[in-house]
């Protein structure tokens, strides 16, 4: 077992000629900063998002997917139970150095940068909007892919001279695309999604959908029957993370401090619902059609990884 890179979440592992494994871990960051804590389950719960939302927007663009049954995984990894649920094996990309986030609300970083000069990442929006506030429509402001730190936001100029023209327009119209799918479907189920991030890269000359797709993560997701513009919104991803983290006191710096067991269980708590909601699927019908086994829990996941990173080193 090779480990190829580490990511704020994922481990990634070669699997075979043109493959990959992606392993979403417990770990949880804000402000681009990996916390002390893990979230129970968290790492399946993006891997279950990730897999709903490919398998219903591959009309757009196609995805990086191989299979995510841990059955079907090559050897060794098929015989390790605890990458269940967790994992996915997926085709070897050439990514593409670029951050796609789409906006459908006014929140966040976005909010900041409107307050500043009535733009975001260089569009200019209209005057007189107010925090969370539905935007006209939904608009396209990537970011940096910083391998370290915090990621910057780009102006179109910038995002242009970055990757290209053609292929800034291709990444606007598919990454638009995705998040009006990803919006409709979540609404259907009276969840908001007012923001969400993609990643792309090429598969044998194909623009391909790669990573995440529609997770607690990569996106802010709100509950409609509470949704009211004017300020900050209950939501089902880790901004209750980020609330209690700037509650705190914490500069967004590292060291982080220490998570109180009390927002771990309510967070993980969060992702659960999350997926429950957006789906109609109960978590237990995901983990147990993924074989996740019943003594399988974060710190089996822990103690495997490290022990996987240590016999690779």
């Amino acid at each position: 077992m090779t480990l190829v890179a580490q990511g704020k979440v994922r481990d990634i592992f070669e699997a075979g000629e043109d493959r990959l494994l992606l392993v979403a871990t417990d770990r949880i960051s804000a402000f681009d900063v990996i916390l002390p804590n893990p979230i129970p389950d968290k790492g399946r719960v993006l891997t279950a998002f990730s897999l709903f939302w490919f398998e219903r927007t591959q009309d757009i663009v196609p995805n990086h997917l191989v299979t995510a049954r841990r059955w079907e995984f090559p050897a060794p990894y098929g015989e390790e139970t605890f990458l269940s649920g967790r994992a996915m094996l997926v085709r070897t990309a050439d990514v593409i150095p670029m951050e796609c986030v789409v906006r459908g609300y006014l929140s966040g970083s976005g909010w900041s940068q409107y307050r500043a000069g009535r733009a975001v990442c260089g569009v200019p929006l209209p005057e007189g909007l107010t925090e969370s506030e539905r935007l006209p429509e939904p608009i396209f402001t990537p970011t940096t892919k910083a391998e370290a730190g915090h990621d910057l936001p780009l102006t179109p100029e910038e995002a242009r001279d970055l990757v290209g023209t053609g292929l800034y327009e291709r990444l606007r119209e598919v990454a638009v695309a995705l998040y009006e799918r990803i919006a409709a479907t979540a609404l259907e189920r009276e969840v908001i999604v007012a923001d969400t991030k993609f990643e792309f890269g090429f598969v044998d000359g194909a623009l391909t959908l790669i990573d995440e797709i529609g997770t607690p993560d990569s996106s802010r997701f709100w509950p409609a029957d509470a949704y009211a513009p004017g300020g900050s919104q209950p939501s089902f991803d880790k901004q209750f993370v980020r609330d209690w983290l700037d509650a705190s006191g914490w500069d967004h710096e590292p060291p982080p401090p220490q998570l109180p067991a009390e927002v771990i269980a309510k967070t993980a708590l969060k992702y659960r619902e999350a997926y429950e909601r957006v789906t109609g699927e109960r978590w237990n019908t995901y983990t147990q059609r993924m074989g996740v086994m019943d003594d399988d829990d974060w710190e089996t996941c822990a103690v495997n990884l490290d022990r996987l990173r240590k016999e690779q080193a």
